[in-house]
């Protein structure tokens, strides 16, 4: 498999367990990664053979942006499914970053990733 990959992509969002989480927000780093057949791209040169990426950046923001939830799990899985609405793409593998997390010590990052596929 072929791989096209969007990385830190910065978005502000309010999700989160904790009350001012939710009310004041953060930004969410996301990074994808999608495999799948690029050949046929390659060959007609027409962005309508691949997924295009800005397309791809636009749909990820719109649910970063959307409606809260609890868990970057959730957020991840949710960024998933765009990407897999494309019938080519194969695999998607998503990381969400919560650099800001409230962790009340010093860090660097948190992130969560998960891989999903095509049955």
């Amino acid at each position: 498999m072929d791989r096209i990959s969007l990385t830190g992509l910065t978005v502000r969002g309010h999700h989160g367990v904790f009350d001012f989480e939710r009310r004041d927000g953060q930004d969410f780093v996301i990074d994808v990664v999608l495999e799948l057949d690029l050949a046929p791209a390659a060959a007609s040169d027409d962005v309508a053979d691949t997924v295009h990426y800005g397309e791809l950046a636009e749909g990820l923001a719109a649910v970063v942006a959307g409606e809260p939830v609890d868990l970057i799990e959730t957020l991840a899985q949710r960024l998933a499914d765009v990407c897999l609405a494309d019938g080519r793409v194969q695999t998607a593998i998503v990381t969400v970053h919560k650099p800001q997390a409230p962790i009340p010590l010093q860090f660097a990052d948190v992130a969560v990733t998960i891989h999903r596929s095509r049955p």
